[in-house]
């Protein structure tokens, strides 16, 4: 929690206000109880009327007053703890977005997406509740005793132990609370994952006729937390009545033992109303004190998770351009992959083994191999979504743990394996790839990518809504979006990885026949599974078990590669491989 509280650095003004303020209104709530006493002791009692209105008139002003305060008090502390915690969430996301794959699987979607909103809620609460109710406490206690003392010391005794009462009370409670908010807090995750999975996975769920496991799946993780809940709220629910019930009693015995005292002439009735008053503000305090100390370790397990994303160091930032290494030369290639060397996180073994190879502007390079050989894994690591744990990948001469990671994206137009559009419009998507892109470049990127003619033809052409994850069009519309987008970008390097799976042959061929006019200054990385989309590249790579089984041009590995040509025979027929 101590750490987070960075966040309030550039509100440090409106923070002191807000303290000052509170300290106000402490003082202004327990200044009341004062006046309620001298009212008493010197107006009623006596019967002196003006008293009564002068010092009634005191009263009202101080009430004011300090209503006032408490509402510029909740003010401030409402916007200081929102805006803080709308920076933590804006920290949070952009470290999430400097973060490898390896780093970002760490975490997992679930867990972050909960990190992100609930739990940054939950830190919210946590520091509102402190301010509002924590910090008052010991100087309510403090000065409401000394008020106490003033009036009769045997009667603050009696308060001094009811404190005691309420917080040996409250430990036992608190012992027997807190481990269920930590195991409330995991069950939260779980409930975020097991829905982020089942309505992700819906359409595997109803294919496999599985929605009745899965619902009862659903039912018992929703039961879980709910019990958990529950078993929380029954103690918070048994707490409150014994606590009334202390609160209750120390004031029978402040009246009891006040009116023998003051039946003796030892004090006066006026200190007893005061002395019930400075107990009630003393008890009530330090009772909201203790269940804020009570939600603190949840509000802490939540600030642990969010501290431990902000402090993760990514991987291999990128050295900035002022640093760069001067043994770095410009290179004839545009993409360099040399022994490259890669082990996903936990796996045994690495999934590529000394992986070689260059491609110049121009040319395209396709990569192929059987499932498993690591060819998506390659499109992963240029734009380091993934480090190579040995070897290098350069960009014109320049490796590319040495770039930025900004700047080494600025060079790639990538397309994913599996197509995937952002909600909004089909226009908005496209301008993902250049936000200053003008209709007549999207228009010529729609065109190349296969996909205007169908764009055409929706009612509202470009501003076609997209659904989440492009959900309303086919697998072969969002593969052409989705290669739209990059085309709109110009980059240096396109790399697609196996994005034209889902395009019949007379599309995938149009396309392919297109690219190769619109790409000419670039390097293109062509990922695929099927040879007729790589059989016109002018360099293919074929990978096996994660090491490069040759390289060269379809005619070439037909002649000299035992992979590829096993792969060619399982695809093409007879005539297309005489």
């Amino acid at each position: 929690m101590i750490r987070l509280l960075r966040f309030l650095s550039p509100y440090k003004g409106r923070a002191a206000a807000m303290l000052l303020l509170l300290f106000l209104q402490v003082l202004g709530t327990l200044y009341i109880p004062t006046l309620t006493a001298d009212i008493v002791n010197r107006g009623i009692v006596t019967g002196d009327l003006d008293h009564i209105w002068r010092v009634g008139g005191f009263m009202l002003l101080a009430a004011i007053l300090t209503a006032g305060v408490s509402v510029a008090v909740t003010y401030l502390t409402t916007w200081i703890f929102s805006i803080m915690g709308r920076d933590i969430r804006n920290a949070l996301f952009q470290k999430s977005q400097s973060l490898s794959l390896n780093e970002f699987n760490r975490f997992g979607t679930a867990s972050m997406i909960t990190r992100c909103t609930n739990d940054i809620t939950q830190i919210q609460q946590a520091y509102m509740a402190a301010i509002e109710m924590l910090l008052p406490a010991p100087v309510m206690t403090v000065a409401g005793l000394i008020l106490a003392f003033s009036k009769d010391t045997l009667l603050a005794f009696s308060i001094i132990g009811a404190m005691l009462v309420v917080c040996l009370f409250a430990f036992l409670v608190s012992r027997k609370a807190l481990p269920m908010f930590a195991r409330l807090q995991s069950l939260l995750d779980r409930i975020t994952r097991v829905l982020r999975e089942n309505l992700t996975g819906i359409r595997v769920i109803r294919a496999f006729n599985r929605s009745d496991s899965e619902k009862e799946r659903v039912d018992q993780t929703f039961t879980d937390y709910a019990e958990t809940a529950i078993r929380i709220n029954k103690i918070f629910a048994a707490m409150m009545p014994v606590i009334l019930i202390i609160m209750n009693f120390c004031t029978l015995l402040i009246i009891g033992a006040g009116g023998q005292r003051v039946a003796a002439g030892r004090m006066q009735i006026g200190d007893i109303m005061a002395l019930i008053e400075y107990a009630m503000l003393i008890l009530y305090y330090l009772i909201m004190g203790i269940m804020v100390f009570m939600i603190f370790p949840r509000a802490q397990s939540c600030a642990n998770r969010v501290s431990e994303v902000l402090s993760v160091q990514p991987e291999a930032p990128g050295t900035p351009r002022s640093h760069r290494d001067s043994n770095e030369a410009a290179s004839p290639a545009r993409l360099e992959l040399c022994n490259v060397t890669f082990q996903y996180q936990g796996a045994e073994e690495p999934v590529l083994n000394n992986i070689s190879f260059s491609a110049h502007k121009g040319q395209t390079t396709a990569i192929i191999g059987g499932t498993g050989s690591g060819k998506s894994t390659v499109a992963s690591l240029i734009p380091r979504f993934y480090d190579i744990q040995s070897g290098t990948i350069r960009i014109d001469g320049r490796n590319i743990r040495h770039m930025p990671k900004r700047e080494l994206r600025d060079k790639i137009g990538y397309v994913p394996q599996k197509a995937f559009l952002f909600s909004g419009t089909i226009l908005d998507n496209f301008l993902h790839g250049k936000k200053d892109a003008g209709m007549e470049e999207i228009r010529h990127a729609a065109q190349v990518a296969q996909i205007s003619d169908f764009i055409d033809s929706l009612e509202s052409g470009y501003q076609t809504c997209v659904s989440q994850g492009g959900s309303n069009f086919s697998g072969g519309q969002r593969q052409r979006l989705s290669i739209a987008r990059a085309l709109v970008k110009r980059p240096e390097i396109y790399i697609f990885d196996d994005s034209f799976s889902a395009l019949d042959f007379k599309t995938d061929a149009r396309l392919r026949a297109a690219l190769r006019e619109e790409v000419r200054d670039a390097a293109v990385i062509l990922v695929a599974q099927r040879i007729s989309t790589i059989m016109d590249a002018d360099q293919i790579v074929v990978l096996d078990e994660g090491r490069v089984a040759g390289t060269g041009t379809h005619r070439e590995l037909m002649e000299s590669c035992q992979v590829y040509q096993q792969i060619a025979q399982s695809q093409l027929s007879e005539e297309e491989l005489a």
